[in-house]
């Protein structure tokens, strides 16, 4: 029986080293590639479209003061999205995204029918 240790496959405190160097430099240098350049990270969603499907579903408009009151009851003069508790984003922004509108943006001072209030 042959006791020898096949010092190829041994991972030495040495080994290790050179190892963990490696990973950390190339995590560093390499680009990853769920990141590009060219895209940035907190690129502008699209407008949400008056003619979407959905927005038309559920009475969306731009601009709150031309939301037709006789057909939604519930509009209340003031309630716009920019105080909706759907509403995502950074306060202040002209467009933001919506809980209700996936990977689309809706005008600040807009309104629809799934307006909820901030609490």
């Amino acid at each position: 029986m042959d006791k020898r240790i096949n010092t190829s496959l041994v991972v030495n405190r040495r080994n290790a080293l050179r190892i963990g160097v490696t990973v950390a430099v190339g995590a560093v240098v390499l680009p990853s590639p769920f990141l590009s350049a060219a895209e940035p990270v907190d690129k502008p969603l699209p407008a949400l479209e008056l003619t979407n499907p959905a927005a038309k579903a559920l009475g969306y408009v731009e601009d709150a003061t031309k939301v037709d009151a006789a057909k939604f009851k519930q509009y209340k003069v003031g309630n716009i999205c920019d105080n909706c508790k759907l509403i995502q984003g950074k306060v202040g922004q002209a467009r933001r995204p919506c809980q209700l509108f996936p990977g689309k943006s809706v005008a600040a001072k807009g309104w629809c029918s799934g307006w909820v209030k901030m609490a």
